[in-house]
């Protein structure tokens, strides 16, 4: 590296000089000399305290990966010949993953000879998503994998829309139980007090 561009620590531009000089300038200010652009022409170098930059910057990092939504994929799955009340547990289920913003693959496993009857699957699948209705988008439509038929959903417009606004206001204390408490203490405060002047 023949050149570089500086910057000093109060951000102002010290121009171009030899990576040496610029080494020096940092270590009279007790400085640390970092690389914050190695794709621009010069190089550009800063002037900085590097240990409290990465800190900050890790941060800053930490901070942003906290409030971004982890969006998952959840699995149900369903037998060919599922009856009536699995398969209404299982739409519910299904429902609970994508209220929570949760993408959900929905699968079919058949065993054996099963197999033959793949068109079984395809109706379970078409129930569960035109049972869900609005809640779910069919994102991947059935398709057959191996011994599997799976379909992925994500979450309904208005479902994507509670979810994130949820995760955005976070878990607020409920203020009826304040009020429940209130009434409560309330209402037992003249009992005592006729308690006290029975006794008298």
């Amino acid at each position: 590296m023949r050149e570089i561009r500086v910057i000093d620590a109060d951000g102002a531009q010290l121009g171009i000089m030899p990576p040496e000089q610029a080494l020096s300038i940092a270590i009279e200010k007790e400085l640390d000399l970092v690389e914050v652009a190695p794709q621009a022409v010069p190089p550009v170098c800063r002037i900085m305290n590097a240990g409290k930059f990465f800190y900050e910057q890790n941060k800053r990092e930490a901070e942003a990966r906290k409030h971004q939504k982890h969006i998952q994929i959840k699995e149900v799955k369903f037998r060919p010949k599922v009856d009536d009340h699995d398969f209404d547990f299982k739409k519910r289920n299904v429902e609970r993953f994508l209220a929570e913003g949760n993408k959900v693959k929905s699968l079919v496993q058949f065993r054996g000879r099963e197999i033959v009857h793949s068109h079984v699957g395809l109706e379970i699948l078409r129930k569960l998503a035109t049972e869900l209705g609005a809640s779910a988008i069919v994102e991947v439509p059935p398709k057959l994998e191996g011994n599997m038929m799976t379909q992925i959903l994500s979450p309904g417009k208005e479902l994507a829309k509670q979810a994130a606004a949820k995760s955005k206001d976070g878990a607020k204390p409920a203020k009826d139980k304040d009020g429940a408490k209130d009434k409560v203490e309330g209402a037992a405060k003249p009992a005592k007090a006729k308690a006290e002047a029975a006794k008298a």
